[in-house]
């Protein structure tokens, strides 16, 4: 059975929203109800006096995707319920309207309400709450990936090694990054084991996901006072107040998606086996996006920016997150082919009857013996991450009708790009074991670390709502 949509309640004085619960509903993950006293409250206020009204044109940007355009919308719609404006009425039956339109127009509007009906207003407060749900539980995943990174390249981690002077001359997040690292890749007999230099795409992950994290942070700080402040404030206000917060948080997506998209490129060059080598590479080299498309991204939105088209700007960085979601699932299916690959390939071979398991006790205690080893040498932490992924998508795909190994690829990244998306009901089971496998880990030996909340301040509902 399908669990019941959550509830948000708009309008109300004690009722806030959050960044996930706009993120939900813009989404269809939750649905929003207006709190019963407002509606009421605006029919009484209406009746008791006589004002002057007009006909509003409400136009919403046609380049806008559908979960920018109803977080926006159901944000206005909570300003107009606390303003009292009968405008709520007409709104509330535009946003439940399964697909939006460019253009609508208002009837009735009180003269003194037109300010309040700012869609540009509402459109930065609410595409800047997309952004920061997005970005907080892409940033945890991002770290699992770049550990399953690490062991499929067999790299060097002393650039982990880092430790928090306590003096404020290190990065508090940069060593966080380095200790949930280590904790994925406490045990592995595979990092470390290649006599290679290490890679810069690996050396800056501390850097560029602990930045990443630092943007994440502030964007998140600044997002939940916009969300609810005063119902008439001033839009260029606003504006001025996060556009410096989203051009960091711009230039932290650009940084580790390029780094992405590297470690995704020597992953697939370092697979073992001709075949899937070369089924590796040639996807991502077809599928992958590239590296000058965040940057066309970022540059767009810096002239956006300086031209003071806010929701452009927005919009823009809105599809740098996109990207850099894409990204990161084909990181992840490289390294998950790169480590598990083979046996895949032998198993849908073996399923399709191309391949006979020979039946020998010697080549059963091979067979046993080489799983033994296969099962000691990754991390503890990548060990259950690996685990959970076979079990969770591996289990629901379908055999391959084929014994091709770009078959099997194919149904990898395809699984990957669904289940690392935010809107997929699975994401939030990956994030839940993520938070896990960095808690649990008890025994590690590791610094001691200033304690950071750092799941707890990002998301607004438990883990494992929708498992």
């Amino acid at each position: 059975m399908a669990a019941e949509r959550r509830v948000v309640t708009v309008g109300g004085k004690g009722y806030s929203l959050t960044s996930s619960s706009l993120f939900e509903v813009a989404n269809g993950l939750a649905r929003f109800n207006i709190e019963s006293s407002a509606l009421s409250r605006i029919s009484s206020s209406s009746n008791s006096k006589s004002v002057t009204t007009t006909k509003f044109a409400l136009s919403v940007p046609n380049y806008l995707s559908a979960e920018e355009a109803r977080a926006s919308l159901l944000l206005l719609l909570n300003k107009l319920l606390l303003s009292l404006s009968p405008a709520a009425f007409q709104l509330q039956h535009i946003l439940k309207e399964t697909s939006l339109s460019p253009n609508y127009t208002i009837d009735n509007v009180p003269i003194d309400d037109v300010a309040l009906l700012d869609y540009s207003m509402a459109a930065i407060d609410g595409i800047s709450a997309i952004l920061d749900h997005r970005s907080s539980a892409l940033s945890a995943v991002a770290d699992a990936v770049a550990a399953l990174s690490c062991e499929a390249l067999r790299a060097d981690t002393s650039c982990f090694n880092l430790i928090d002077s306590g003096d404020g001359s290190s990065s508090k997040d940069d060593v966080a990054v380095a200790s949930d690292l280590k904790v994925f890749l406490n045990g592995s007999k595979l990092v470390n084991s290649s006599k290679n230099p290490v890679d810069p795409a690996v050396a800056k992950i501390t850097s560029a996901h602990g930045s990443f994290r630092e943007s994440v942070r502030w964007l998140h700080s600044r997002s939940r006072v916009q969300l609810n402040s005063g119902s008439r404030a001033c839009p260029s206000g606003t504006a001025d107040a996060m556009s410096p917060v989203l051009l960091s948080l711009a230039g932290a997506l650009w940084n580790l998606g390029a780094l992405s998209f590297q470690r995704a490129k020597l992953v697939g060059n370092s697979i073992s086996g001709g075949e899937l080598s070369s089924c590796m590479v040639k996807m991502l080299d077809a599928n992958c996006p590239r590296v000058d498309s965040l940057e066309k991204l970022y540059m767009s939105a810096q002239v956006a920016l300086s031209k003071k088209d806010y929701v452009l700007f927005l919009h823009e960085i809105y599809g740098l997150s996109d990207l850099l979601r894409k990204i990161v699932s084909w990181e992840a299916t490289a390294a998950f082919i790169s480590l598990e690959g083979s046996d895949l390939v032998k198993k849908s071979q073996v399923n399709n009857g191309a391949e006979r398991v020979p039946s020998s006790e010697n080549n059963t205690k091979t067979d046993k013996k080489g799983e033994k080893k296969r099962k000691i040498v990754l991390g503890k932490g990548t060990t259950a991450l690996m685990q959970f992924i076979k079990s969770r998508l591996l289990s629901e795909a379908s055999e391959p009708d084929s014994v091709n190994a770009s078959v099997v690829l194919e149904k990898c990244s395809q699984n990957f790009l669904s289940i690392l998306d935010p809107r997929d009901l699975g994401f939030d089971c990956l994030l839940k074991k993520v938070k896990e496998i960095i808690e649990s880990n008890e025994s590690r030996r590791l610094p001691k670390l200033p304690k950071v909340s750092y799941f707890s301040s990002f998301f607004h509902l438990p883990f494992g709502f929708y498992c």
